[in-house]
């Protein structure tokens, strides 16, 4: 437990040390869940999933500081509060070593606020509270019986070692004709049916197991994970 203790108040830190606000924040403590609860919603929430798996809520007192630093009005069009945040939630995330930080939500997070293992961190400004951090570690070991049944994984898996699976980006799709496909030529554009700024589909041996966004990096195309689906979501 000390050592989870001590991941989530270095989450807290980082998250603290890099959310745009006009000042340096300070983590001022654990407090109870109370105290965050008339901000509950609408809060930022986002799920971390690693070596464990976090569940994050942001609570602020005011959020008039997001549009300032998004550059937007806020509640107008192009103002998304998760957009300004997602950079500070995941160098929190980072705390918890490597990972994937899935998709901000801005919802009620009273729920999470009422969970025992939830864990409350107050950040203030200037002495002045500014909002609350909660954090909730669902440890992906959940005792011997799972360490057991990790090893019966490991065998099985040990069985597909050397299957190769194919990880697909796709931007979108298209229908059209055979006369239509015969006529193509460079130069010519394709229309999908998707549109600019969508997500991008991650799929893995044709099936879809994960939303992202494409991006540069080092002058090589990139897909960086925004959503990880659950396996009642993926498609064939």
């Amino acid at each position: 437990m000390s050592i989870t203790l001590t991941l989530q108040e270095a989450a807290a830190e980082r998250l603290a040390q890099h959310l745009p606000a006009s000042s340096l924040l300070a983590v001022t403590g654990i407090v109870p869940a109370e105290a965050a609860a008339p901000y509950a919603s609408p809060a930022v929430t986002a799920t971390f999933v690693g070596a464990s798996t976090a569940d994050f809520a942001l609570l602020l007192v005011d959020n008039s500081f997001l549009a300032a630093a998004g550059g937007a009005v806020a509640g107008g069009p192009g103002f998304s509060a998760g957009d300004v945040l997602r950079p500070a939630l995941e160098q929190a995330a980072s705390a918890f070593d490597a990972g994937v930080l899935g998709e901000l939500r801005e919802e009620d997070a009273a729920g999470l606020l009422q969970d025992p293992q939830t864990v409350v961190f107050e950040l203030s400004d200037s002495g002045a509270p500014f909002g609350w951090f909660a954090i909730r570690v669902r440890d992906n070991d959940a005792g011997p019986a799972r360490s057991g049944q990790d090893s019966d994984m490991a065998a099985r898996l040990g069985l597909i070692s050397n299957v190769e699976m194919a990880l697909t980006v796709e931007i979108g799709r298209t229908r059209m004709s055979v006369r239509d496909a015969l006529a193509l030529e460079p130069g010519k554009v394709i229309e999908l049916d998707r549109s600019a700024g969508a997500p991008a589909d991650v799929l893995l041996n044709g099936r879809l197991i994960a939303h992202g966004e494409v991006v540069v990096v080092d002058q090589d195309y990139a897909v960086r994970i925004t959503r990880i689906l659950d396996g009642a979501e993926g498609t064939f």
